[in-house]
């Protein structure tokens, strides 16, 4: 880890709004599956998926606390790519409806990507995108800027790949290289 990681990680887990990102545990996943429940735009998986992620992914998802009680208030999920190791896959970002609107989920986003690359040598980040979601496509952009990357993007799955057949296409973004 370079210095200026240490700075980035230590700068991003204490907040002064009485906010901690840390990273998160198998306690944590009924709270994640609450959050992306009321974040009403996110596809909301199983409560066993939260545990599980909680569980196997802790390493590479980050979750936000109230210092005061311990309690998530955001979160961001994401995994090391198995066919692309040195690229992280963000599955979901969501914050808790009080504390949105105050550049959280960017601080998130920030810190476990500074996380990512001082232990896994991680060079790039996809994620993706249903048309229309506003709120992430500024998220992914402006993170792109902030970390001088391109963004490459395509559609990765059609709506008539999904089973159910309502599901919106997923845009796939491509960020990279990351200077951090």
């Amino acid at each position: 880890m370079t210095a200026a990681q240490a700075d980035l990680q230590a700068e991003f887990l204490e907040m002064r709004e009485g906010l901690r990102i840390d990273r998160p545990e198998v306690a944590d996943g009924a709270a994640l599956w609450r959050i992306a429940k009321d974040s009403g735009t996110l596809d909301l998986n199983s409560s066993y998926s939260y545990l599980l992620w909680c569980r196997d992914f802790a390493g590479t998802s980050v979750v936000t606390r109230d210092v005061s009680d311990g309690r998530p208030v955001g979160f961001v999920t994401a995994y090391l790519r198995p066919d692309r190791p040195r690229t992280l896959l963000v599955w979901q970002v969501a914050v808790d409806a009080t504390h949105r609107g105050r550049g959280l989920a960017a601080r998130m986003l920030d810190a476990l990507t500074a996380r990512a690359t001082a232990e896994h040598g991680v060079t790039g980040i996809e994620t993706t995108i249903t048309p229309g979601n506003t709120a992430s496509e500024r998220l992914f952009t402006s993170y792109a800027r902030r970390h001088g990357a391109d963004v490459e993007r395509e559609v990765l799955f059609e709506t008539g790949q999904f089973p159910d057949g309502s599901h919106d296409p997923e845009v796939l973004y491509r960020i990279g290289p990351l200077s951090l």
